[in-house]
């Protein structure tokens, strides 16, 4: 019997293998995300896709030169469900990894996984340094504009969002509210952190 662990069990497991905090905000951020994509899915299991994105960098913070596979030997070791280890590694599509998205999990998980950086440095530019007043107009220009946060993959963005057979804009917009459901989680809540 496959392994599906409960969010506290998964936490745990990405602790254990990454003690950055960038990289656990990241993670969380990912995680948030994906449960905001999962109420737009029918029949999508939030709990199994936010699983997926809080899971989806397990290996980035020790095995860099090895992402993807690293993660899906780490998961197989654990038994996790071979599902959800398939989902998590098909986000490094084209980059580190040669299994393509597929089902909507993993199409939602390769589009906004880059995407979640772009919103957390277009957050910490603006004078709230908050995500919750964060407009679509300003992740717009910044999308524009390549040379801001440039290590984000515009192209893998846009890819996904042909894959969904969704407008860039809208995968921009539900980016935005999902991250918002977790802004102070993420240090992105401004002001309203400290009350």
């Amino acid at each position: 019997m496959s392994w599906i662990p409960n969010r506290t069990e998964a936490l745990a497991l990405l602790e254990q293998y990454n003690r950055q905090d960038n990289l656990r905000k990241h993670a969380l951020a990912v995680e948030a995300v994906m449960r905001h994509f999962a109420a737009l899915f029918p029949g999508a299991d939030a709990d199994e896709w936010g699983l997926v994105g809080l899971l989806h960098d397990l290996d980035y913070e020790q095995f860099p030169e090895q992402h993807c596979t690293k993660t899906a030997e780490i998961l197989r070791g654990v038994d996790l469900e071979p599902r959800l280890v398939r989902a998590i590694v098909s986000h490094g599509y084209g980059i580190c990894s040669d299994v393509k998205p597929e089902t909507d999990l993993e199409k939602v998980l390769y589009t906004i996984d880059e995407l979640t950086g772009l919103v957390t440095a277009t957050a910490l530019m603006r004078p709230s340094r908050s995500v919750l007043d964060l407009e679509l107009k300003s992740l717009k220009k910044k999308f524009k504009t390549p040379s801001f946060a440039a290590g984000v993959n515009r192209d893998v963005v846009r890819q996904g969002a042909e894959w969904l057979g969704w407008e860039l804009d809208r995968v921009l917009e539900e980016t935005i509210r999902g991250m918002q459901t977790a802004a102070a989680a993420l240090g992105l809540a401004g002001d309203e952190q400290s009350s």
